[in-house]
């Protein structure tokens, strides 16, 4: 159940996508960012697209109750698969052998990697001092990932940037799962009343700013691999140091795992340069979620 709910997720998260940036760049030329929020807001496709990533955050929410961050949040690289199959068969742009085989070779080492790593174990109430030391380790290198930034090349501006965001993302995702724990075993007003919760928004607004600056300063080839491929890695990070998730110690299980990332990682990287380009018009106003 967890794995299907991300995979929605992921859908609903590419539609969103999709929707709201075509609303986007039908939007006048020249806008600032208040007008064209305005103009947005009066879109009904617009609006759409912001349903369809409110959709993937709460079925998100659902998969992190319900499983793993180790597992749920290498799933959602599934959204980029979705992101060219909608492309396609909705849109019907043009699409490259080599695309498809791309998305062909991260939905076989997606699958390889859940089934070889083994996920397993866990906790879902992080302790103070692993909250602590966590949030000073992901908070430190998205910092010092913004200052190398600094006025290199846009290239690596971008990829500075998008680092910072993607690190931001899987931060994002521990708040989220601690929040619906909290939330349904001691209902509202305790979350409300819990830090995590208002941690996820900053670190979602944040993140979101990232997002948007990688994107208007870099390539998509450059931005969109590493906002993918960082997430997951972080997550499975902060998925042992924060809940105790732990993966099978068999040295052949874990190496052909760690294969299985890269193969991930290479079909990314390869759909990224592949795939069709779908242009980023200044000022989009989207946020992927964590």
């Amino acid at each position: 159940m967890p794995v299907l709910l991300a995979l929605l997720s992921a859908l609903a998260s590419a539609i969103g996508l999709v929707v709201q940036r075509d609303s986007s760049r039908d939007a006048p030329a020249g806008m600032r960012a208040t007008r064209l929020l305005g103009y947005l807001v009066r879109q009904p496709m617009w609006l759409l697209g912001q349903g369809a990533w409110i959709a993937a955050i709460g079925l998100q929410a659902a998969a992190l109750y319900l499983g793993r961050l180790s597992v749920v949040q290498p799933v959602l690289v599934s959204e980029l698969v979705f992101l060219l199959v909608i492309r396609r068969a909705v849109m019907h742009w043009p699409v490259r052998a080599a695309a498809w085989a791309a998305a062909a070779v991260i939905g076989v080492s997606l699958s390889l990697f859940l089934v070889a790593a083994e996920p397993r174990g866990g906790h879902p109430t992080p302790t103070q001092s692993a909250w602590l030391w966590a949030l000073v380790a992901t908070g430190g290198l998205v910092v010092v990932a913004v200052l190398l930034a600094g006025r290199r090349s846009p290239v690596r501006r971008a990829a500075c940037y998008a680092t910072a965001a993607a690190t931001l993302g899987a931060l994002q995702a521990t708040f989220l799962k601690t929040a619906t724990h909290t939330l349904s075993t001691q209902g509202l007003a305790a979350a409300l009343t819990d830090w995590p919760v208002y941690a996820l928004a900053l670190a979602g607004a944040i993140s979101a700013v990232l997002v948007q600056t990688a994107l208007r300063i870099g390539p998509l080839t450059i931005t969109q691999p590493l906002l993918v491929v960082v997430n997951p890695l972080v997550s499975v990070v902060l998925s042992v140091w924060l809940f105790g998730e732990h993966f099978t110690d068999d040295p052949g299980t874990v190496t052909l795992g760690a294969c299985a990332f890269v193969g991930v990682v290479a079909g990314v990287v390869l759909l990224g340069s592949r795939g069709p380009r779908l242009p980023v018009a200044p000022g989009v106003l989207t946020a992927p979620p964590p």
